[in-house]
């Protein structure tokens, strides 16, 4: 059997949530999204990159990390929530597993994983690109970005918003433009 990866698992059997300070690690949830009846995993690794976009509209570089804040219960039932609304759109999901990240996430650091299986790669990748796009509408989680001697709050660029709203609008080809 798969090993499970790690943070409390909810809902059933074949959906994994989990708000956790720990590192993500993608090997321990795509062995345990993989089934033998599914072709296919596709899996999102949102990662802590060097430079974003700050207030003025312009790049900036040095960031070291960030800091995420969460409010943990409602992300949970959120997050079961998205892999719900992904399941009623395609019927062929195997598992679904949605984890983010709270507390510190240094540079080049994972601080999102999504992954989907399913029998074929194009319900999966619509899935996990559902997924992503949905959370990060939906889900809350805010970001104290960590430069040399300076934090700052990122604005997320989105309204908190219920995911039924979020999925009602949600159109792969233009939903998820920003970082």
């Amino acid at each position: 059997m798969a090993a499970r990866p790690t943070g409390p698992k909810l809902r059933a059997t074949e959906t994994y949530v989990a708000v956790v300070a720990d590192v993500l690690s993608v090997e321990a949830t795509i062995d345990w999204a993989t089934l033998p009846q599914c072709g296919a995993a596709v899996t999102f690794t949102g990662v802590v990159r060097e430079y974003s976009t700050g207030r003025s509209g312009r790049p900036a570089g040095g960031v070291v990390s960030i800091d995420y804040q969460a409010y943990e219960s409602v992300a949970r039932v959120r997050l079961i929530e998205i892999a719900d609304a992904a399941r009623e759109r395609w019927a062929g999901i195997g598992r679904i597993a949605l984890l983010h990240r709270v507390g510190s996430v240094r540079l080049g650091e994972a601080s999102v994983l999504v992954c989907v299986s399913s029998g074929h790669r194009v319900e999966a990748f619509l899935a996990a690109q559902f997924c992503i796009d949905v959370l990060k509408a939906c889900v809350p989680v805010w970001k104290l970005e960590q430069r040399a001697g300076i934090s700052a709050w990122v604005e997320t660029g989105v309204q908190i918003e219920g995911v039924e709203r979020a999925a009602s609008h949600w159109l792969p080809a233009t939903y998820g433009r920003s970082s």
